[in-house]
């Protein structure tokens, strides 16, 4: 997984949460790189830890585990408030709800020049005024809005002044927590399109974290699926759709309608409960959700390995190669077609026969058949 033009490594990071019933996992040793002026996706079901890892990278939560290197540096070797702001001049956050992350008593010039006057960057109020405009400008806002207050604009307005406070200060490295999940989809694409613009104009690298797979196969180089604080799998956005390879994948992607008239995609339904992240034991936290679960999954806990070119796979399924692998994933896929059509077939017969006692029941009540217990 390494690479030499890798802006961002990420390994074995780990945040526990202490709990009245113990310890829980909210991330458990994550790895992984972006590169720079990459874009990886993060994805998975809510709560599986996804925000967590971006706010951990950044610090707002502090790792309990792992390291953390941009652009070479050590970002676990800052210390103490000082040291932190020169920090994060260089990684921001853009997050999930513009209107809770805005101060409401702030106007909008306010807001983006926020970042510049605590970090001291401005020289001053004329250089400061001329970078704000700058960066309305930049992020298409108009300078007519400098005196609006949050309340007063739409969301994707909102979300256009959460970007410029982001990208005020000039950072190289940005985490978008589900930057477009709060609007409307009509201006996610706007805000989508201006992430894609900036990126190009301003040599950024983003962790974009979404649980819209549309959305991140749109704006991504490369996703990482999440499930219960680990990743299951790692590679670039054509493979993920085309060539998913944990169950999991396949699942979240099986649930995707296919936007043309008459063509369906073959749904897969997960039974099972989710396992507690309190305590996790050592297997794999899919197992038992997992139609292709064998013994081993659920004694050993698989780990995220490289099992074709760029393409990391976090399952038991793949120990012995990718061929083997997909051998046994075509069977489970026949054995899960035959017990669907059995599902079925028991369906229609509950249907078919409670047909019948109601079409009894009319014929008792018109004096068709006398009346009787029995069928």
């Amino acid at each position: 997984m390494e690479n030499k033009a890798d802006f961002l490594r990420v390994r074995n990071l780990k945040k526990y949460f202490p709990t009245k019933k113990g310890m829980l996992h909210a991330v458990d040793d994550v790895s992984f790189n972006i590169g720079r002026g990459e874009t990886l996706g993060l994805v998975g079901e809510s709560g599986c830890g996804k925000s967590t890892v971006g706010r951990a990278i950044i610090r707002l939560h502090e790792p309990t585990d792992g390291t953390i290197h941009l652009d070479d540096k050590d970002v676990m070797a800052y210390r103490g408030s000082a040291e932190l702001k020169k920090m994060r001049q260089e990684m921001q956050i853009v997050f999930q709800d513009p209107y809770s992350s805005l101060n409401p008593r702030m106007n909008t010039f306010d807001l983006i020049a926020d970042p510049l006057r605590v970090n001291h960057i401005a020289k001053n109020e004329k250089e400061m005024e001329e970078r704000v405009y700058d960066m309305m400008k930049t992020v298409g806002l108009e300078d007519r809005l400098a005196g609006s207050y949050p309340h007063e604009l739409d969301g994707g307005r909102r979300q256009r002044i959460g970007i410029a406070r982001a990208l005020i200060l000039e950072p190289k490295f940005i985490v978008m927590d589900e930057p477009v999940s709060a609007l409307d989809v009509s201006i996610q694409a706007q805000i989508l399109n201006l992430m894609d613009t900036l990126q190009d104009k301003m040599h950024l690298t983003y962790l974009f974290i979404s649980h819209d797979l549309s959305v991140v196969r749109h704006i991504s180089d490369r996703i990482a699926v999440m499930y219960l604080g680990k990743i299951v799998e790692l590679t670039d956005y054509v493979s993920i759709f085309e060539n998913p390879l944990h169950p999991y994948t396949q699942a979240l992607l099986s649930a995707i309608p296919i936007p043309k008239y008459g063509l369906e995609r073959h749904r897969i339904f997960l039974e099972g409960d989710v396992p507690s992240p309190i305590d996790p034991k050592e297997d794999c936290r899919f197992a038992g959700r997992c139609m292709h679960a064998m013994d081993v999954c659920r004694q050993v806990t698989p780990q995220l390995v490289e099992i074709a070119d760029g393409h990391f796979v976090a399952c038991h399924l793949y120990d012995n190669g990718l061929e083997a692998g997909r051998t046994i994933l075509s069977t489970g896929k026949d054995k899960q077609k035959s017990r669907e059509e059995k599902t079925t077939q028991e369906h229609y017969e509950e249907q078919t026969t409670e047909e019948v006692l109601v079409e009894k029941e009319r014929k008792e009540s018109e004096g068709e058949l006398p009346k009787t217990d029995q069928l």
